[in-house]
């Protein structure tokens, strides 16, 4: 039989880090709703843009995928030891597709963005699931870092960077 003493002590041990939680979980949602509340109209577009992006690769549509690409990108993909140029682009969509992989969802988690006069960067996770011809596969989580340059045809790609988020 428990003790009146002992279980009065054991909730008052535990109130003080519940209610400490509590209070931190208050903090952040309060600081995150600003953030994004506070989006300018271009990291609003850019945003559409970066999910289009996924869009056109998973349905390998590189040219519109290839219209999003500044003429003078330059970027480092997680992928390739050096960096690339626009006309290599695509390389790695084609790789995959002539290898029979196809992407089966994609989920984009945003972690930042700053708006400046005619740029934007983003900075995001990308968890896709990509699977082969037998349907096998599993899901992997990039983060991306792009710079997008507000040009007369619309928002591109100018530069940017890619790494992938280790498994735990």
């Amino acid at each position: 039989m428990t003790s009146p003493k002992c279980t009065a002590l054991s909730l008052a041990q535990w109130a003080l880090p519940i209610k400490a939680a509590l209070i931190l979980a208050f903090v952040v949602l309060c600081t995150a709703i600003p953030s994004v509340a506070q989006q300018s109209e271009n990291e609003k577009a850019v945003w559409k843009l970066e999910s289009s992006y996924w869009e056109y690769v998973k349905a390998v549509d590189l040219d519109h995928y290839r219209d999003l690409w500044h003429p003078s990108f330059v970027g480092w993909p997680y992928f390739s030891a050096q960096p690339v140029r626009k006309d290599h682009i695509t390389d790695w969509i084609t790789e995959r597709a002539d290898k029979g992989s196809t992407m089966q969802w994609f989920t984009l988690q945003p972690a930042a963005s700053h708006a400046t006069e005619n740029m934007v960067v983003t900075h995001y996770w990308v968890t896709a699931f990509w699977v082969d011809r037998a349907g096998h596969g599993e899901p992997s989580t990039s983060r991306i870092t792009h710079t997008w340059i507000k040009t007369p045809s619309g928002w591109q790609i100018i530069g940017g960077m890619s790494a992938l988020t280790p498994t735990e």
